[in-house]
């Protein structure tokens, strides 16, 4: 986001919280405020309306407040009718920002039962067993393919395997990519988390899983460098052979054999 947008984002957040301290189930929360995203993604004279920045804040809020009222709860109309009156620099910035609300209200609700770690780690796992398997790949992210099958699909393979958080948050990624390839949704997601917690994610791939001291060692040590917290997502693959590659962000340090020998190789050809 730029400009004006990111100071629209600053003030909904206040209201945002105050609709957090409010409700007394955070995931219906969630659900409303992923309902409005997708009303407002599917609504392009809607979608102008909301972020008009010739209008004036209050019409907009106004306007918010007439379609949601009755519909959904309070706290979820207050925070739509607040992000509503600011002024945005692009129409979809508005979209985008009920959505990672609607993503941060399901985090605050693992949170506050003590999951939120469990959550994180399942829904980057899950992903990556997406994206590791063809078959179920191809399933979830056919453009073609029916919105609701892939959801009961997602809900098939994790309901009783991963908290419900992580269910209503994989669901949404096939209910509502809003453009995006499913790994870039989770993502998305993922880093919603991670900004929340003020931390950063460190993707380390290896060919056989690190120790907990060998994690605890490398978090220390990312966390010098990057003076931030740092969240561990393993990643297992046979084929670097040895060594370890980190990614923070969009920084990889790679110090596998298999880099290696890629290195030596293109050296020998170049010879």
């Amino acid at each position: 986001m730029r400009g004006s947008s990111r100071g629209a984002v600053v003030a909904g957040r206040e209201a945002f919280d105050a609709a957090l301290a409010q409700a007394s189930d955070k995931a219906t929360l969630a659900d409303e405020l992923f309902a409005v995203s997708g009303l407002i993604d599917g609504n392009a004279t809607l979608r102008r309306a909301l972020s008009d920045p010739s209008r004036e804040g209050q019409d907009k809020a106004g306007l918010a407040q007439r379609l949601l009222g009755g519909k959904v709860s309070e706290p979820a109309a207050g925070v739509v009718a607040a992000l509503a009156s600011q002024r945005w620099a692009e129409e979809r910035d508005l979209g985008d920002t009920v959505e990672r609300f609607a993503v941060e209200a399901s985090l605050v609700g693992a949170e506050d039962e003590g999951r939120i770690d469990a959550v994180e780690d399942e829904l980057f796992r899950f992903e990556r067993v997406v994206a590791g398997t063809p078959d179920l790949r191809d399933a979830l992210t056919n453009r073609q393919g029916d919105a609701q099958g892939k959801a009961a699909l997602v809900s098939r393979l994790l309901d009783g395997k991963a908290s419900a958080e992580t269910v209503r948050l994989a669901r949404q990624a096939v209910l509502a990519p809003r453009g995006r390839r499913f790994d870039r949704t989770i993502e998305a997601y993922l880093g919603y988390a991670a900004a929340r917690r003020a931390q950063l994610t460190a993707v380390v791939t290896t060919a056989a899983p690190l120790t907990d001291e060998q994690t605890n060692r490398l978090s220390a040590a990312l966390q010098r460098i990057y003076s931030k917290p740092i969240l561990i997502q393993q990643v297992q693959d046979e084929d670097v052979i040895g060594g370890i590659r980190v990614q923070v962000g969009d920084e990889v340090v790679d110090g596998t054999v298999l880099r290696r020998l890629d290195e030596a190789r293109r050296h020998l050809a170049g010879g």
